[in-house]
C-alpha cells in the first residue's frame, strides 16, 4: 500500500517543473524503491551523478541522501564523487560528512539538524515543502554547473 509521503512524491514528480527538468536533461528519475528515490543529475561535462534520496515523511520532512552506485547498490566510491576547487562543490560533496550518506546542504534533512543558523545565513536554501524535490535537484544541478565543479578523481568503470 502506498503511503501519503510516496503519493506526495509521485505527485511532485508528475508536476510540470519536475518534468521540465527531465525534458531539458538536467535530471532524470531512475527508480523509486520507497522510501528511496534514485535521480540522476547531469553535470556540465555530461557526467551523471545518481542521488539516492530517502524521502520518508515527504514533503514535510526534507529528503536526505548522496551519490549512489546503482550497479553495486551502495554509496558511490568517494573518488567518483564530484570535486570542487576549494569552493561550494567541495563544501557540499563531503565524503567526511555523515560518512557520505548526506550532502552538506541546508535543504538536506540530516545536514540541517544542528544548523539553525542556516535559517538566517542561507534562507533561500532551507527546505520548502511546496517546492518539493525540485528545490534539492536545482541546487545540485547548479553546483554541478558552476566554475568550482571538477570531475571525479577517477573515471567510472
Amino acid at each position: 500500500m502506498i503511503g501519503p509521503d510516496q503519493r506526495a512524491f509521485e505527485a511532485d514528480a508528475a508536476r510540470a517543473v519536475f518534468r521540465l527538468g527531465q525534458a531539458e536533461g538536467r535530471w532524470r528519475l531512475i527508480q523509486v524503491r520507497w522510501p528511496h528515490v534514485f535521480i540522476a543529475v547531469k553535470a556540465k561535462d555530461d557526467r551523471e551523478f545518481v542521488l539516492r534520496l530517502n524521502c520518508t515523511g515527504y514533503p514535510q520532512t526534507p529528503p536526505t541522501g548522496g551519490p549512489w552506485d546503482m550497479e553495486a547498490d551502495r554509496i558511490l566510491a568517494f573518488d567518483l564523487w564530484p570535486r570542487g576547487q576549494g569552493g561550494r562543490v567541495s563544501a557540499v560533496f563531503r565524503p567526511d560528512w555523515k560518512n557520505g550518506t548526506a550532502l552538506y546542504l541546508p535543504c538536506d534533512r540530516e545536514s540541517f539538524a544542528g544548523h539553525e543558523n542556516w535559517r538566517h545565513e542561507m534562507p533561500s536554501k532551507i527546505w520548502r515543502p511546496a517546492d518539493g524535490v525540485v528545490q534539492y535537484l536545482e541546487l545540485i544541478h547548479e553546483l554541478l554547473h558552476c566554475r568550482d565543479y571538477a570531475p571525479p578523481l577517477r573515471a567510472a568503470a
